[in-house]
Parts: C-alpha cells; sequence; structure tokens
C-alpha cells in the first residue's frame, strides 16, 4: 500500500507542489534528526511559500538511520505517520511533518515509537481529524512503505541530514552554527540558479 501523493518507484518520495513543477528541491531528512528540525522550524514554512507560489516542487526523502544509531523504532514509526498524513493531502502533510518537528523529543529519546505521540501533534491540524488517519497511525498501516522509503534513502549516496539539492545542486540549509540559514539566504541560494 502507497500513501496518496508520493511518486517515484513505489511511492518512495513525497511531493509537495505541482507535478509540472521547472524546478526541484530535495529535501533528505530524518524525524529524530535535530538539525532537520531546525531546519523545517527555520525555512519549512518558507519552502511551502515557495512552492505554492511555483517556484519549485518539494521532493521528501526520509532516512531512519537514527533508529539505528540512536536505537528504537520512531523514526520508521514517525515516517509511516507521515505517509497516513500524506493521504490527507499535501497541506496536511506538510503541517505535520512540522508539527512532528516541533514537538520532537530528544535525539536519545525513542517517544516517537509510541504511537500516541505521533498522534498528539496532529490534533492541532484540522485536516488530520478523521479516524481514517488515526486509524491507519494506530494499525501501522505504511509501516511496509516507510521501509521501503528508508530503504531507498540509503541507497541514494546522501549520508548526512538535512541534505537539501536544488535541481541537484546543494543547498546550505544549516549554517556553522548548527541554525538554520536566514530564510533570506536560503531564498537567495535557490533564486540565483
Amino acid at each position: 500500500m502507497i500513501p496518496a501523493n508520493t511518486r517515484g518507484p513505489g511511492g518512495v518520495v513525497v511531493r509537495y507542489g505541482s507535478d509540472d513543477a521547472a524546478h526541484v528541491l530535495s529535501v533528505y531528512a530524518d524525524p529524530r534528526c535535530p538539525y532537520c528540525k531546525r531546519m523545517e522550524l527555520g525555512l519549512g514554512a518558507v519552502m511551502e511559500r515557495a512552492a505554492d507560489e511555483g517556484r519549485f516542487a518539494v521532493d521528501h526523502h526520509f532516512g531512519t538511520f537514527l533508529d539505528d544509531s540512536a536505537g528504537g523504532t520512531g523514526s520508521m514509526e514517525a515516517l509511516a505517520a507521515l505517509g497516513a498524513a500524506a493521504d490527507e493531502g499535501q497541506k496536511p502533510f506538510f503541517h505535520y511533518l512540522r508539527a512532528l518537528y516541533a514537538d520532537q523529543p530528544g535525539e536519545e529519546d525513542d517517544a516517537f515509537a509510541d504511537r500516541d505521540n505521533l498522534l498528539r501533534p496532529a490534533e492541532e491540524i484540522e485536516a488530520l481529524h478523521t479516524e481514517g488517519f488515526r486509524r491507519k497511525v494506530r494499525e501501522g498501516t505504511y509501516l511496509p512503505w516507510a521501509a521501503q522509503v528508508s530503504l531507498a534513502f540509503e541507497t541514494s549516496g546522501v549520508r548526512s541530514t538535512p541534505t537539501v539539492l536544488f535541481d541537484r545542486t546543494p543547498v546550505a540549509v544549516i549554517n556553522s552554527l548548527g541554525y538554520a540559514v536566514t530564510p533570506e539566504a536560503f531564498l537567495a541560494e535557490v533564486t540565483e540558479r
């Protein structure tokens, strides 16, 4: 079973934006990654707005390597829940992604392995107040899909998160201090190309 709003073989990429976009911003992230959280909370709304304006589409590629390095299953469970959100639409997916990062536990805390902890951030997103979404999260409907997404990440050649590419060219999203670059700096990088 593959969620809606996905693309590529096996639907391993979650798209936000138009299928006809002239440019693609590829975002590689792990739901438990603290630097991904900084990127998403600092630049996620900027990426969303730019995609809404048709400047590019955002393709999300998710890894779950922190489950291996820190222990647990939280990244895989969060990814399966993101698949359930993608079924509800592009906006609910993007807003849920941001809500998950805002509620992200410490890197060593496997709190996302508890499905109740994955449902809590969805309470603030009206489009996710559906029994279908809640059931898919509770039942782990998209865990097999999440495993395929994770495998695709492992074979992508990307070795760290967050990694962001604009039409396959690397874009800086984290500064030397370990925080998100400014929206202005980010937009300048993707506009000058």
